[in-house]
């Protein structure tokens, strides 16, 4: 079991994790069906349908053993505003892999919250918890979420035509990754600012 020193503070975010008064914040981003154009999953058809959602993130705070997952609230510093979140996914504690995602709240994108939330996210990886390799899997069609992972550096590793049947049509997916030493260079080179302009998006849900 991995335990890790929470919240992670960012120029401009703190990364928490959910709490049950995020409810409605949760809620206001994760219930438009907008957000899961690109993802495996569907809108809640209300705030029961949340309330399951924001339980499952709740417990998402401890890396114990291969697939599990730690995701955290991205919270705006100084106003409390949940403006999305962030998830790291342990895929193998032998091979030292892991995979990230994020999604964003609409009416915060456009400002890269989503590219420091990751950034954040990729440090803890390769600095914290000492991984070599880190994905971001994403539909094709998701050129937003793409350019956060470019941002960071990371490498488009594989565009697989048609290998997923999802939500009634055939899709294809991308991958990208970094690795340690990469990650590295790229640290060592320069100090990584937040970004700007990103859209963002969904590399991941569950």
């Amino acid at each position: 079991m991995v335990t890790l020193d929470l919240p992670i503070e960012t120029g401009r975010l703190l990364l928490r994790p959910f709490q049950p008064s995020d409810l409605a914040d949760l809620h206001a981003y994760f219930a438009d069906p907008a957000a899961h154009r690109y993802l495996y999953s569907e809108a809640p058809a209300d705030l029961d349908g949340t309330r399951e959602v924001l339980a499952r993130r709740q417990q998402r705070t401890v890396l114990r053993e291969q697939g599990d997952a730690l995701q955290l609230a991205a919270v705006r510093r100084g106003t409390g505003e949940v403006v999305g979140d962030v998830v790291l996914i342990w895929t193998s504690p032998e091979h030292r892999q892991g995979e990230i995602g994020y999604l964003l709240h609409p009416e915060h994108r456009g400002h890269g919250y989503a590219t420091e939330a990751a950034e954040a996210m990729l440090a803890l990886a390769f600095d914290r918890l000492d991984l070599h390799r880190v994905a971001g899997r994403l539909d094709a069609r998701n050129t937003a979420s793409a350019r956060v992972l470019e941002r960071l550096g990371m490498r488009r590793e594989a565009h697989l035509r048609e290998n997923e049947f999802v939500k009634g049509e055939w899709t294809d997916e991308v991958i990208y990754a970094m690795l340690a030493r990469e990650w590295r260079a790229r640290r060592d080179a320069a100090p990584a600012a937040p970004g700007r302009g990103d859209r963002a998006g969904a590399a991941i849900e569950g």
